[in-house]
């Protein structure tokens, strides 16, 4: 900074034929010129020092651009101002503009910290894994905490530059208290988006859905993809995406598949002739599923569940590590199933039955052609 002052003084001692406020320009205008191509110089080099390391370093240093650029513009138009040949009023204006870019810089510099320190905590969870309930649960909270955070510092940072200025400065308290008529139609208006915070808090603590649950809402199947500070996006299983808000998770019921665990017992249902061999089939299921890469090897079994008149109802349940192939599963199952049905026992497959029973028929009398007929 006193070496920006001295080169200021220096350059304004060139310019003093220009009236105030072209060397007020130029000065700026020559301090910029200065200031953000060796910004430029210093994060390039730091770019190519963390090339070669992780991907945290490299979105760390992506992260600290704009604020360090800000910052340093903000340092050489004070510095330039300070030596610039300005009026009081100009002064004053100018000075009001740089405390608002400060409090702005204060308030990202805040949203950088909590983005940094939520990647630095998230490093140690893995959401491939194939038992991720654990790092499910911290990814929600973690992102839902951020998001939160993020909105209370803008927040926070709108209502302190706006105190700045004298007409805000007398009723700011009142404001941020939200006392007084102008607080009641601004807590009114924000009703819907207050309310989804405290909804994004309530579910960052209890954490009804996480990031990547499998879950069924408005009769769709599909996982969730992101939470966000006043929304959920579902991503459905075939690819379109619902969105839905915070206090939908709070207020309605839903059906979470992965809620403690990403384990599930998916059931098949085959309707089948009273003479098939029930046996025959437990031991084909206890087959198909020590074949299939997707069963889990901790849940088979077959149970005849119904019998109706002309068929009877048999449940085959397998278990698998999550949702997708548990479904994949219950497909395999089925198909294979029939098939042995088909091949080995077809008369196990579901047919109708009908009786036919002929009654018993009186004989005929007819006339014989050849009698004469009795004369009249």
């Amino acid at each position: 900074m006193p070496i920006i002052q001295s080169l200021a003084g220096d350059a304004i001692r060139w310019l003093t034929w220009l009236p105030w406020w072209a060397q007020t320009l130029a000065l700026v205008a020559g301090c910029c010129a200065v200031v953000l191509p060796l910004h430029g110089v210093a994060f390039r080099a730091m770019q190519r020092a963390v090339a070669g390391r992780s991907l945290f370093w490299r979105s760390l240093v992506s992260r600290t651009h704009g604020p360090s650029r800000l910052a340093l513009l903000i340092v050489s138009v004070t510095a330039a101002s300070s030596a610039a040949p300005l009026s009081w009023e100009v002064r004053i204006v100018l000075n009001q503009i740089l405390i608002v870019a400060f409090v702005a810089l204060a308030g990202w510099c805040c949203a950088t910290a909590l983005h940094i320190a939520t990647v630095i905590y998230l490093r140690r969870f893995k959401l491939d894994a194939e038992d991720n309930l654990l790092a499910r649960k911290h990814f929600t909270q973690m992102r839902i905490l951020e998001r939160a955070g993020v909105t209370l510092v803008a927040l926070l940072t709108i209502s302190i530059a706006l105190m700045t200025f004298e007409p805000v400065r007398q009723y700011g308290v009142s404001l941020l208290a939200s006392a007084g008529a102008a607080g009641l139609i601004l807590g009114l208006a924000m009703q819907p988006v207050l309310s989804n915070l405290v909804a994004g808090i309530q579910i960052a603590i209890t954490q009804p859905i996480r990031i990547e649950d499998a879950v069924i809402v408005e009769n769709e199947w599909g996982w969730v993809e992101e939470i966000n500070s006043t929304y959920v996006v579902i991503r459905l299983w075939d690819w379109r995406r619902l969105v839905l808000p915070l206090t939908y998770f709070i207020q309605k019921p839903f059906q979470n598949w992965t809620r403690e665990g990403a384990s599930l017992i998916g059931s098949v249902f085959l309707y089948v002739d009273h003479r098939a061999p029930v046996e025959a089939m437990r031991a084909k299921l206890s087959e198909i599923a020590a074949q299939s890469r997707l069963w889990d090897r901790n849940v088979v079994n077959l149970q005849v569940s119904d019998a109706k008149e002309s068929v009877i109802e048999i449940r085959m349940l397998v278990s698998a590590r999550n949702a997708p192939q548990a479904w994949d599963l219950r497909c395999e199952v089925r198909e294979k199933m029939i098939f042995f049905l088909q091949t080995e026992h077809p008369g196990a497959l579901p047919r109708q039955r009908a009786e036919w029973m002929q009654a018993e028929a009186a004989p005929l009398t007819r006339q014989d052609p050849e009698r004469p007929r009795r004369a009249a």
